[in-house]
């Protein structure tokens, strides 16, 4: 997907956690993977992997994120967005990195991002919860596959990051959270390149 002047929405995305604070990203590629990672940034701290099992839904690609990220033990956190939010600022990722100049991220830190009290992301998820989250996911696909499951089963980690009670920060001064589902109604935000 592209913003409608040509600019790739995972290249949005990355800027955005790159200048936000993030010391590296890894995009997580899931359908036309072939074709998506052509348009991931060649940047020295990034770098893309594939979820095979991807149409399993959200949880599944989330899975294969923090595996590739849990083999690097000097990691204590993860901020989580996706790709489609390209209105996400680098404002907004510092805000729930830092929680507002208050604390800097660290192996207990939840933390979401909300927009006018509406649950979103970036999602900062310290690594002391990913046993248990990968567990709520593992779970959550689970009974995806259960013939009496409705369509989309699969919440991805929404429903976890309520019931471990997840720190909100408010983001809806930066930006509206709004997920775009096609590229035409894809706008960038006044002042973002």
């Amino acid at each position: 997907m592209r913003r409608p002047d040509g600019r790739p929405w995972v290249d949005l995305a990355v800027t955005a956690l790159l200048d936000g604070g993030c010391d590296a990203v890894v995009v997580v590629l899931g359908a036309a993977s072939r074709e998506a990672r052509a348009l991931v940034p060649d940047r020295p701290a990034v770098r893309s992997v594939v979820a095979t099992d991807w149409e399993r839904g959200p949880s599944a690609s989330l899975l294969t994120g923090l595996s590739t990220v849990a083999e690097d033990p000097d990691v204590t956190a993860v901020l989580v967005t996706l790709v489609d939010l390209p209105g996400l600022s680098h404002a907004a990722v510092r805000r729930v990195l830092d929680d507002g100049g208050r604390t800097t991220p660290d192996r207990g830190s939840l933390r979401r991002a909300v927009h006018d009290g509406r649950p979103g992301h970036p999602v900062l998820l310290g690594r002391d919860h990913w046993r248990a989250l990968g567990a709520s996911l593992r779970a959550s696909l689970r009974a995806a596959l259960d013939p009496g499951a409705v369509a989309d089963a699969d919440r991805g980690a929404g429903p976890w990051l309520r019931s471990a009670g997840a720190q909100p920060v408010e983001c809806g001064d930066l930006w509206d959270g709004a997920d775009q589902d096609r590229p035409l109604s894809c706008r960038a935000p006044s002042g973002v390149p």
